[in-house]
């Protein structure tokens, strides 16, 4: 069993920067995947980015690729998203999730475990 609390969100105004975090307690953190997924008023839950276990494989959203950071630092057992040139189109409760296998996917239904969420919102 893996808990996660993600802290970091706030109110930025556009090209501005945050940093998410994602800290998980419970055992194998360390061989979990990770995954960070953004869900807008009334529409679906997305994905924006992925880490392996090892944090030597990284994926992303189109949508957020040349911006947007994911890492994991885990003695820490924690995992970060470092947003930067925000718009207000990121506007969004972020999730972190962790998928038991270590493999990274994009589909949030494999992914095991969930945090409760940080708003993020990006004014014009």
């Amino acid at each position: 069993q893996v808990q996660l609390v993600e802290s970091g969100g706030g109110l930025v105004q556009a090209g501005g920067s945050l940093r998410l975090s994602c800290a998980a307690s419970g055992r194998g953190f360390r061989s979990y995947a990770m995954g960070w997924f953004r869900q807008a008023p009334g529409k679906e839950r997305e994905f924006v980015a992925s880490i392996r276990w090892s944090g030597g494989s990284t994926h992303y959203a189109d949508s957020v690729k040349g911006r947007f950071t994911i890492s994991r630092d885990n003695p820490k057992n924690t995992v970060y998203l470092q947003m930067n040139s925000l718009k207000p189109e990121d506007t969004a409760a972020y999730y972190c999730a962790a998928e038991s296998t270590g493999r990274e996917t994009a589909h949030k239904d494999d992914y095991d475990y969930w945090g409760q969420g940080t708003q993020v919102t990006v004014s014009s």
